[in-house]
């Protein structure tokens, strides 16, 4: 299946760079930088995100090393310090340290397992440690992130939980064949993976090998009785990872898994990546319809009464930046009420909290604190985070309606000014601004609202900070002195835990902003500048005298045409993309 998915990649692809040299030909050379940058560059780049989950002394990295197909990662790696491994190929073994500002270290690949186990720099300076390797699954556009094993799946860090999840294709969630679905993991499962993945999720039984015929049978029945209480239609895969590497892959049940998987990513996954890709050429195409028709029209004026035109084009684009800076210093002051606002709901949060800490401190158990605490307050921060950013997604969500409405009221009417500067019919210059850009955050607006993308985005954000901050909780803790150390250091907890997020929200709302206001500086000359490169183009192809009026003019006919069929071919992708079984 992911052989056909390349394939169909590569229809698309070649479909897509028909329209960069039709926009090269129409001198529509900010277009054809476009095309290239925001669709073939991400179809070229783009990786399907497989994230293995599973509690410590689960078989994990070595499964992850069948997947492989060798042993290239370290076994044995104690729960709590080692790295998040990001997996991708490579000609040759490669490693590199990713700290958490995002500075990126090459490191010797034989030294990568110092890392692995903590040896190499503390968890705090670490985000990821990123492994090349030439394993055939990885050819296949797989990008592998192996999580940190831990005790208890509750404790797992935060920015796994909140951020890889959400964003992987495909989560594989490893049980052991000797105690399967043990109550720590129902719980996780039941609490926070199931309402964020629940449609990506496949179950892998390991050390499928250690029970007997009849064991197997039996284990496997109560996995899939148990696991349909918690999801329908459970995916579930007894697999032995030590068979697999000891070269009995056959009878591993791996290549089963294999089979799924990538039936899965490019049916499911890779259809979506496509069908994004396709709407976004079909839209460029809409905008190099009227490329062809300014040339057309170029191409019937004097040279001098070609000039007057782009003159005024000139000049009415310098004449929008008054209009452009109202809508965009719009946009900065209604961020700054949402950052305000979300700084006090913050406090409020903190201070509420902190009200009610002491009591649920008294009314617990010390043992049970001492296990419970951190996790305790981490879900509490989260379901205020659920809260908090579905409000802030909303504000931003009608922020970015507002400003759309005002930009596309300017388009229309700098495309009625535009059409009397061009002799145009108003109505071959129609503006549709939906289709100006392709930004994610103003796609998932226009595509029904951007509530879920930018809570799954903003928890990522604001959790994945509080592990260090909670474990503060966790350090010399004795017994009978837990509850007071507990309501000592909780106050500070959670006081430097909102320090931390108050710059992470204003982050987040600044980077959505951003996004925004570059929306707005493109869609606002977006028209012009297409208009204004055909015509400066033509201009400069009759001053040289290097082809006549006729010979453009049969040129132009020509790329009509190719246009014609450039957007048939991709309408007729698009739609094969949903009837393909």
């Amino acid at each position: 299946m992911l052989d056909q998915f390349r394939e169909r990649t590569q229809e698309v692809t070649a479909a897509l760079s028909t329209l960069t040299g039709l926009a090269d030909g129409l001198g529509a050379r900010t277009l054809k930088e476009r095309v290239e940058r925001e669709l073939l560059r991400k179809l070229e780049e783009d990786r399907f995100h497989l994230v293995v989950v599973g509690e410590f002394n689960h078989g994990k990295t070595t499964f992850v090393n069948a997947l492989l197909g060798e042993s290239a990662l370290a076994t044995g790696v104690t729960p709590t310090t080692a790295a998040i491994h990001h997996l991708k190929y490579a000609d040759q073994p490669e490693a590199a340290v990713v700290r958490q500002g995002g500075l990126r270290e090459p490191i010797p690949f034989e030294t990568a397992r110092r890392f692995a186990v903590g040896g190499g720099a503390s968890a705090e300076e670490i985000d990821y440690l990123e492994i090349g390797y030439p394993a055939p699954i990885l050819r296949e556009g797989i990008l592998l992130v192996d999580t940190p094993g831990v005790n208890d799946l509750s404790l797992q860090r935060a920015d796994i939980t909140y951020s890889y999840i959400p964003r992987a294709d495909a989560v594989l969630f490893l049980l052991d064949a000797g105690q399967i679905l043990k109550e720590s993991e129902r719980v996780f499962l039941n609490d926070k993976l199931l309402r964020a993945s629940r449609d990506k999720i496949v179950f892998v039984i390991t050390k499928w090998d250690l029970l007997t015929r009849d064991e197997q049978v039996e284990a496997l029945a109560y996995a899939k009785e148990q696991l349909a209480k918690l999801l329908k239609d459970a995916v579930v895969f007894p697999i032995s990872a030590e068979l697999a590497l000891a070269g009995s892959r056959e009878t591993s049940g791996l290549p089963e898994l294999l089979q799924y998987l990538t039936s899965f990513l490019a049916q499911e996954r890779g259809r979506i990546l496509l069908d994004n890709a396709l709407g976004a050429g079909l839209a460029i195409a809409l905008l190099l319809s009227r490329g062809v028709d300014a040339r057309r029209r170029s191409l019937s004026m004097k040279i001098d009464e070609l000039d007057r035109r782009i003159a005024l084009l000139e000049r009415d684009l310098a004449g929008q930046s008054l209009t452009l800076e109202q809508r965009r210093s719009k946009i900065r002051e209604d961020i700054v009420g949402v950052k305000v606002g979300a700084r006090k709901d913050l406090d409020r949060f903190v201070d509420e909290l902190l009200g009610q800490l002491p009591g649920i401190i008294d009314a617990a158990r010390a043992d049970d604190l001492k296990q419970f605490f951190p996790a305790f307050l981490e879900d509490t921060f989260k379901q205020w985070a659920e809260v908090e950013t579905k409000e802030l997604a909303a504000s931003l969500e009608s922020l970015a309606e507002k400003t759309i409405a005002l930009v596309r009221e300017d388009a229309h009417e700098a495309t009625k000014r535009m059409a009397d500067m061009l002799g145009a019919e108003p109505k071959r210059l129609t503006v549709e601004i939906d289709t100006f850009v392709y930004d994610i955050g103003v796609v998932a607006l226009l595509l029904g609202g951007l509530s879920m993308m930018f809570v799954n985005v903003m928890l990522g954000g604001l959790l994945a900070i509080l592990g260090p901050v909670l474990a503060l909780l966790l350090k010399g803790r004795v017994e009978d002195e837990f509850k007071k150390r507990a309501k000592a250091l909780a106050p500070e907890v959670l006081r430097q835990a909102a320090s931390r997020m108050g710059p992470k929200l204003d982050e987040m709302i600044d980077a959505f902003a951003a996004k925004l206001d570059a929306w707005v500086v493109t869609a606002g000359e977006e028209l012009h500048r297409e208009v204004l490169e055909v015509l400066q183009s033509t201009k400069d192809g009759r001053a040289s005298g290097s082809r006549s009026d006729e010979t453009m003019r049969t040129e132009v006919e020509a790329q009509a045409e190719q246009l014609q069929q450039a957007t048939q071919r991709l309408g007729a992708l698009r739609g094969s993309l949903w009837t393909a079984t």
